[in-house]
């Protein structure tokens, strides 16, 4: 059995004053829930912060930073290295669509970041997914593959197995419009994991972990999690909200560990 795991990527929002807050709503609810993987993502300037309280309090959950730069050092302005990140949280998220979009990530930045993160023992949850205009052209299954096999060119099965991917279909990234459980399903059961299958094996495919992402809240997370391969959610403004993220998080564990 997979074990199910739901990121909470707060992307550019709260201050420092206002993650500490919204850590202290979510550590004690949180850590009482069982048989699920809980991961917070702040920005970077209130990672050290929430891991304080993290590790004081709630060591059961884990926590995540947004992004990360493939190279050790250098003169690399404004970019987080692998090793300042090991220090202060266990995961990353890496190749989001909002950063291929807005910041020209490519996918060969994708795999040399997710190679970088598994030097450094961070665990990768690397991001893929098809714009709107792809999905109507009819063109989601050869898209989401290729980024599929450019994210994991090169990796062993052991290394792909200790990752987290994420299906994010971009035009259900923040607009309240999320996929349906099917479609998500489809492409996760259907291209997603048998990509990996082929690339790496049957047992690969079976231990990866495969999130969907895109306007997932509490009352459509039942639906999903229902799905056989929908491992769990990457979460975006929902996970601002205590009472949403924890909703979500329990949703998810009446649902897959009823099983």
């Amino acid at each position: 059995m997979r074990v199910p795991i739901i990121a909470g990527n707060w992307k550019m929002n709260k201050t420092i004053a206002e993650a500490i807050e919204l850590v202290q709503a979510l550590k004690d609810p949180l850590a009482a829930i069982a048989g699920v993987e809980k991961v917070i993502c702040p920005p970077y300037v209130c990672l050290p912060a929430v891991r304080e309280i993290l590790e004081s309090s709630a060591p059961t959950i884990g926590l995540g930073a947004q992004n990360m730069y493939f190279e050790e050092k250098g003169a690399y302005t404004g970019e987080i290295a692998p090793s300042m990140l090991v220090s202060l949280c266990q995961y990353v998220i890496i190749g989001h669509s909002e950063r291929r979009a807005y910041f020209g990530e490519t996918d060969e930045a994708v795999n040399k970041k997710v190679k970088a993160a598994l030097v450094h023992r961070l665990t990768p949850i690397v991001c893929v997914g098809e714009t709107l205009e792809l999905r109507q052209a009819g063109k989601t299954d050869e898209w989401v593959k290729d980024q599929v096999l450019a994210a994991l060119d090169g990796l062993t099965g052991d290394q792909v197995s200790s990752l987290v991917v994420a299906y994010e279909p971009i035009w259900a990234i923040g607009t309240g419009v999320a996929a349906t459980a099917a479609d998500a399903q489809q492409v996760i059961g259907k291209v997603i994991r048998p990509t990996i299958e082929r690339l790496l094996g049957d047992k690969v495919a079976q231990q990866v972990r495969i999130q969907y992402g895109g306007s997932v809240k509490p009352s459509n997370t039942a639906e999903l999690m229902a799905m056989p391969d929908i491992d769990g959610g990457l979460v975006g403004g929902a996970s601002l909200k205590a009472e949403d993220f924890c909703g979500i998080v329990e949703e998810t564990q009446r649902v897959k560990c009823a099983r």
